[in-house]
């Protein structure tokens, strides 16, 4: 009788667990299974407490926690822009009481030496409170402080652009007209541990671009719900956030504010920045302001910023658009100089944008550096849209600037009518 031989077949082993480290960095993520929660709450370790309710639960709840029924006293986050001029910077300070405008605030000071804006001998920097917002993260009566920053004898620093703009809106000429602004944010997600655009392969390249503005699904939209959050985050925090949008390029968002009058589009745009800035540090996400951060055929990231005066906006604002249009063609190059950094390898004349040294003006042309839209051509009266400005750009600045060429400053009549019969406009 033949022998019987059996094959013993290797028994399936169960996929290997997560490190307790790894589960850590994907809590963020929120792509943790209940059953891995339960196994990460009886981990010791990194000084976070532990117990049957969980790790993460029991930081939630200390996080989420309303303080309102224990204390009067509430968290202020002063917010003010860093030596770069593009870097936000903020610090925490308890006030005894709920507050309703900045006036109600103390000024506080900060270390300028470790910030790029003051020497390390001298590094006392002061912050002005100039604006407040609701704190969307704390929540309750907690706020968010835009200041703006100051020597300890009162001069502004180099890099409060704040100080100039506000001198600008309050000129009686410039308030008499009630400049509004409408801000287009672009911004572009980078994966973490690798700066490459959100949802691209790694060392690769997605499809070119075409079917991700706008778009749904998830081969064609990375970042919605950085964007959602940042989104509802704004309305909370009371910002005139008026709309959101998947750009051009994959990876890459825009979000719209105003309109918005004076002094205050500024402060709007610099505090959504840091509500993004702290929405995508939580997500373990990179944001870039960076106005082309992705050489070859692909779209940089601007700050389109839409302009109008009361002229403008009043029956036959369209020469009062005209005219606007001529003192910025003969200041194209200060504009230029003040509209970001990184400028000139987003504005080449390809993708959506005008050439850097050339002035162009266009009704409905998205490749010229001013454009007016269908709408205020044919009712005779509307805004004008700045394509120039990059993502990185300072929004006091723009607007101030934008506000000051069209209003206060006046060009030579000879300079005019050569820059009229230049841009063929009649005015």
């Amino acid at each position: 009788m033949p022998s019987t031989f059996y094959i013993r077949r290797p028994r399936p082993q169960p996929p290997r667990p997560a490190s307790p480290r790894r589960l850590r960095s994907r809590l963020v993520t929120g792509e943790v299974s209940a059953g891995e929660r339960r196994r990460l709450a009886g981990v010791q370790g990194h000084g976070l407490s532990t117990g049957s309710t969980g790790v993460v639960p029991r930081l939630e709840q200390l996080l989420n926690m309303d303080t309102t029924p224990y204390t009067d006293k509430v968290i202020a986050e002063y917010i003010w822009v860093g030596g770069s001029g593009i870097d936000i910077r903020s610090k925490s300070r308890t006030i005894s009481k709920p507050v309703e405008d900045p006036s109600e605030l103390p000024k506080w000071n900060y270390d300028g030496s470790s910030t790029g804006q003051a020497p390390g001998e001298d590094s006392e920097v002061i912050l002005y409170p100039q604006a407040i917002f609701k704190d969307p993260f704390r929540g309750g009566n907690n706020v968010l402080v835009i200041c703006d920053t100051y020597t300890p004898q009162g001069e502004p620093l180099p890099t409060n652009k704040r100080h100039r703009a506000a001198q600008i809106f309050s000129d009686p000429k410039v308030a008499a007209q009630v400049p509004w602004f409408g801000i287009e944010q672009e911004y572009t997600l980078l994966q973490k541990d690798v700066n490459w655009p959100l949802g691209w392969p790694v060392g690769g390249f997605p499809g070119p671009q075409g079917p991700y503005y706008c778009a749904v699904g998830a081969d064609k939209s990375f970042g919605r719900d950085i964007s959602d959050a940042h989104y509802k985050a704004c309305l909370y925090a009371g910002i005139n956030i008026s709309g959101t949008n998947g750009e051009v390029m994959p990876g890459q968002w825009e979000y719209q504010v105003g309109p918005s009058v004076g002094i205050e589009a500024g402060d709007h745009i610099w505090i959504s920045r840091y509500i993004l800035e702290r929405i995508t540090e939580q997500a373990g996400v990179v944001l870039t302001l960076d106005p082309k951060p992705i050489q070859g055929d692909w779209n940089g990231a601007g700050c389109h910023t839409n302009y109008s005066t009361k002229t403008m906006r009043e029956d036959g604002g369209f020469e009062e658009i005209k005219r606007a249009i001529l003192n910025l063609s003969l200041r194209h190059d200060l504009h230029i100089s003040a509209y970001g950094e990184g400028n000139e390898r987003r504005l080449t004349g390809k993708h959506e944008t005008a050439s850097i040294g050339t002035f162009s003006w266009g009704v409905a042309n998205r490749g010229c550096s001013i454009r007016v839209g269908r709408d205020t051509e044919a009712k005779g009266k509307g805004y004008l849209e700045d394509r120039r400005p990059a993502s990185n750009m300072d929004p006091y600045t723009v607007t101030g600037l934008l506000a000051e060429t069209t209003i206060l400053w006046q060009p030579s009549l000879e300079a005019e009518a050569l820059a009229a019969k230049k841009l063929a406009l009649k005015v």
